[in-house]
């Protein structure tokens, strides 16, 4: 039996980083040797995380690149954007292989990454240099780079991979087969989508509170304001051949987890309508993680809680002329932390879905 290939969690006290220790500590071919956070240094693991009792009694230590390069070979990165940056080009630099699960490095432009996410502490990218290399991690569109990324690490590189954002995997995973296939105008998409208040973070704020989401439903950061406008934009313009501009409203909903984003769009051409739903089929055959519902299904986020799936479906409504996408997935999992850990296995040349095949989380 080939040795456990040891692993560390940098940023580990919030929801993304539990989910990251919940798949990893159960993980066959990797052990988790370090863990990090900043307000939670010094605690130990089933403190922060009651969950993890009777699972883990592992101390959290404040973050030191040296120490973490010294123990780990592959490192999680689960920290604000701009302060990742600087993180993962100290680890990179030592050698270390990164999921960073941040934006800083999923749009390949630094002027762009200024734009959205420049402030006024971050005001360039920390870490330019590192832009070009950087995967984007989404397997279902990028898996033979990560495939060629575990050949350049047998080799002695470093890959660095930038784990997409929750929006954008949900939507990437409904309308890129679509676009890919021309069956769609890409100029002309828009994306309405709905998510879990864990999208904001596990830090308390009057936005998150439950006496102020509960039984209310409301549209945030609304006529292009979103931060994954760009990364869509950027990956949906890659499968098209040409830059496109996007619609994306994305709205706050009274639950825990789960992502469904509806994507409409404008059919290029007459056909069959069956045409749209079986893009989907097509693209996504052998996907470990992606069903594709039959005609007649819709996706729900309750039907794929606490899983690394997502379910996808296509319909056609001839009264518009329209086409409606739809994606749902678990924001934590599919959307963070088991998307980070499916990329981790192709880097690794593990089995893709080694550490995530749990079945959803039902009722």
């Amino acid at each position: 039996m080939r040795p456990r290939v040891p692993v560390a969690v940098v940023g580990a006290s919030g929801y993304t980083g539990s989910e990251l220790l919940r798949i990893l500590l159960h993980h066959p071919d990797v052990e988790v040797v370090s863990v990090t956070a900043k307000r939670a240094a010094g605690q130990r693991l089933d403190q922060v995380f009651p969950q993890l009792r009777g699972v883990s009694t592992a101390s959290i230590d404040a973050f030191d690149a040296a120490q973490v390069a010294a123990r780990a070979q592959v490192a999680f990165a689960a920290l604000p954007h701009g302060e990742s940056a600087r993180v993962v080009a100290a680890l990179h630099e030592r050698g270390v292989t990164v999921l960073d699960l941040s934006a800083d490095f999923r749009l390949r432009d630094a002027a762009l990454w200024r734009q959205w996410y420049g402030d006024a502490e971050h005001a360039e990218h920390p870490a330019v240099g590192l832009l070009r290399q950087a995967i984007y991690g989404a397997p279902e569109l990028h898996r033979a780079e990560l495939v060629r990324a575990a050949e350049a690490r047998a080799a002695g590189q470093v890959p660095l991979v930038a784990v997409p954002g929750c929006y954008p995997t949900a939507t990437l995973l409904a309308i890129a087969p679509l676009v890919r296939a021309g069956l769609v105008e890409p100029g002309e998409l828009i994306v309405d989508a709905k998510s879990g208040v864990s999208g904001a973070g596990r830090s308390p704020g009057l936005g998150t509170h439950f006496a102020e989401i509960a039984e209310g439903l409301r549209a945030y950061k609304v006529g292009g304001a979103h931060r994954h406008t760009p990364e869509m934009e950027q990956e949906l313009g890659a499968v098209a051949g040409q830059p496109l501009t996007l619609l994306f409203t994305p709205h706050l909903v009274p639950m825990a987890r789960g992502i469904l984003s509806c994507v409409y769009a404008r059919p290029r051409g007459d056909g069959d309508p069956a045409r749209f739903h079986r893009a989907l089929v097509d693209a996504y055959r052998d996907e470990p993680f992606v069903s594709v519902l039959p005609p007649g299904a819709l996706p729900d986020t309750a039907h794929v809680r606490g899983s690394n799936r997502a379910h996808v479906t296509a319909v056609y409504d001839a009264r518009s002329r329209r086409v409606l996408a739809l994606g749902a997935i678990d924001n934590l999992v599919k959307g963070a932390a088991g998307q980070a850990v499916q990329c981790m296995n192709l880097v690794l040349g593990f089995d893709e879905t080694a550490g995530l095949l749990q079945a959803p989380m039902f009722p």
